[in-house]
């Protein structure tokens, strides 16, 4: 994977073939990266990134400028090479070793961006309730919003408070607002 744009814009980050991870594209991320940049002053948000993986967004996040990055996921080796990436480049990133439906049940963190990419083979109803409590418990800051990535097929529109969907690839990004 590669950082698209920003501070370590170029840099490759190889990570171990062994953590059970599909990275987000580099053409999907340059993608969701040029609508974010219409709609956000990177180095004025907070980002959480749930089912971090290898960090892939929050290195973007980063390298544009945000300095308040929460990266989530129940993989120790995920979270480590996370850290350790993080550290490498000093990116300001800081990591919770959790499940995410139990994380979001319980933290008081707020973010203007929460981004997640969870597993494609999720079902909708475990999608469907990432959106229901992050909107139900307030998570996000005013005018923020949740990013949901998941495989072009699966139709989240009928969630609450979903905005817009943009594909590209075998991939698709759900927004979502308070409305």
């Amino acid at each position: 994977m590669r950082i698209i744009s920003g501070k370590f814009k170029g840099r490759r980050i190889q990570a171990p073939k062994k953590l059970p991870v599909r990275p987000t594209t580099d053409m999907a991320k340059e993608g969701l990266f040029n609508i974010l940049n219409n709609r956000f002053y990177f180095d004025e948000i907070t980002v959480l990134d749930l089912f971090s993986g290898t960090g892939n967004i929050c290195y973007e996040f980063a390298s544009r400028g945000a300095n308040q990055i929460t990266a989530v996921d129940q993989n120790h080796g995920c979270i480590r090479f996370i850290e350790s990436t993080a550290q490498q480049f000093e990116m300001p990133i800081n990591t919770v070793l959790n499940d995410v439906h139990s994380f979001l049940q319980k933290t008081s963190l707020k973010a203007d961006i929460i981004f997640a990419d969870p597993p494609y083979n999720m079902d909708l109803e475990n999608l469907e309730k990432i959106v229901t409590t992050v909107f139900e418990r307030n998570l996000l800051l005013p005018d923020g919003e949740l990013i949901i990535e998941h495989e072009k097929k699966m139709d989240l529109a009928m969630a609450s408070q979903f905005v817009s969907i943009r594909k590209y690839g075998g991939s698709a990004f759900s927004f979502f607002k308070e409305n």
